[in-house]
């Protein structure tokens, strides 16, 4: 069933009241809410409408409304765009905001960090970002050099110009001749190949290629198997999980510390950002029980994929309650993508 315009303006002030308060809505604060000019009667009459199709729930507890899932899901699609704010007080935060990431720093890690950190304070909420992953892992090229007489360096390129450095230990020692064939002979048997195309056979034709460096060439494979597998692991980085505090409807003991231990242990979150990385979408709101991550079915959660050259990929998210502010932390994230993908190019 279709909404008409009355229950719509009626469902637009529960969830934006409620945004607000973050307490249950009654009508007759709707009644002094909206420019409809109901009685309390009226509106209670629609507001059971909306409750009967599943846009607003009763808490036992309370003789309010809240929105439901589903009436968050039509507020973000349909109605953010009505929602009126200080729009030049929002830009100015933007502006600031991009200030801060515009600072230069020598090592992603401590950019991407940064990140994380002042998104949550910016809004209020938790915020993730996982490092930019080349998601056609092959290898490009391999170079061993000689670092004793027991070790070896492994440095290995994969695409996107991801480097690797490994050191191999050996128990014999081997000349420059011998580093020289084995150069040739992983180079010309494993450029190109993904670490699923590495298999059984491609490695037994190379062992019996190597000869006398048969028991050497495996532990180097074995290495370089190692490296490129690594890859599909995102480092993920995290900030504002105190957040979770400011928000009664998640602050409650077991609540916010199973919220706290899934940033800070993070595996849970790499189903996040897969999910969000397959969907193929500029922005991607979750709410509720929508979340790929169960555990944050109170939650709603908000992602951006962000790419780099090359088919580097990466995913922004924040992290908060069903009634966070959805077109702020949107217009944020979108802001965050500019500024890595003009960071990287610089």
């Amino acid at each position: 069933m279709e909404l008409d315009e009355r229950k719509l303006k009626i469902l637009q002030a529960i969830i934006r009241n409620y945004l607000e308060t973050g307490e249950p809505v009654g009508s007759r604060t709707i009644s002094k809410y909206t420019d409809l000019n109901l009685s309390s009667a009226t509106i209670r009459n629609e507001m059971a409408d909306l409750e009967e199709l599943g846009y607003i729930l009763q808490p036992h507890t309370s003789a309010g409304r809240i929105p439901s899932d589903k009436g968050y899901r039509l507020y973000v699609d349909h109605m953010m765009d009505e929602k009126k704010k200080e729009l030049d007080h929002r830009e100015k935060e933007l502006d600031e905001f991009k200030d801060f990431l515009d600072k230069k720093v020598d090592k992603i890690d401590t950019l991407l960090q940064n990140m994380a950190k002042i998104l949550a304070a910016n809004t209020n909420y938790a915020a993730m970002i996982s490092g930019p992953q080349y998601h056609r892992n092959k290898l490009k090229f391999v170079q061993l050099s000689i670092v004793s007489g027991e070790q070896l360096l492994c440095v290995v390129v994969l695409d996107g110009n991801v480097i690797k450095n490994r050191i191999v230990d050996i128990s014999d020692e081997l000349n420059d001749e011998d580093v020289l064939k084995l150069n040739i002979l992983l180079n010309s048997s494993l450029t190109g190949l993904s670490v699923e195309e590495i298999n059984i056979a491609v490695m037994q034709k190379m062992t019996s290629q190597a000869g006398k460096l048969a028991d050497v060439l495996r532990k180097i494979l074995e290495v370089i198997g190692e490296s490129i597998a690594e890859e599909g692991e995102p480092h993920i980085y995290t900030s504002g999980a105190t957040n979770f505090f400011r928000y009664p409807e998640l602050s409650d003991s077991a609540r916010a510390s199973e919220l706290i231990s899934i940033l800070e242990e993070k595996q849970q979150l790499t189903h996040l950002i897969k999910n969000s990385e397959e969907d193929n979408m500029e922005i991607q709101v979750y709410i509720g029980n929508e979340t790929p991550v169960q555990t944050m079915k109170d939650c709603s959660v908000v992602t951006a994929t962000y790419e780099l050259e090359d088919g580097m990929k990466g995913t922004i998210g924040v992290i908060g309650p069903k009634r966070m502010d959805y077109e702020k932390v949107v217009e944020t994230l979108k802001t965050v993508k500019e500024q890595l993908d003009t960071i990287y190019k610089k």
